[in-house]
């Protein structure tokens, strides 16, 4: 167990994130960006911080005959750790398989 828990401190936000995601909601396609650079110098972000604004685009069928909020709230939820560790904002596309294809 102590090996995992230190893997996970090496991996970077955007792949723990990609973890969360990928695994729970089986997701068949998934794009995260990290467009942190974009918000450097505004006050949310202090020293100069990393990882902190990410676009995510995920297509999942976990998402099918769920709201757009109850998708978003689904992606929130996964992030919960990461939002409490320095992720200040996520903007989430959410699809499903169907969607997508339409």
């Amino acid at each position: 167990m102590m090996a995992s828990r230190g893997t996970s401190a090496v991996l970077s936000r955007a792949a723990r994130m990609r973890q969360k995601l990928q695994s729970v909601l089986e997701a068949s396609a998934l794009d995260i960006e990290d467009v942190s650079y974009q918000h450097a110098g505004h006050a949310a972000v202090k020293d100069n911080a990393n990882e902190t604004h990410f676009n995510v685009k995920v297509v999942s069928p976990k998402f099918e005959g769920q709201s757009l909020v109850k998708r978003h709230r689904m992606v929130y939820d996964l992030l919960r750790d990461e939002l409490s560790s320095g992720l200040h904002a996520v903007s989430i596309v959410a699809k499903t398989p169907k969607e997508l294809g339409s």
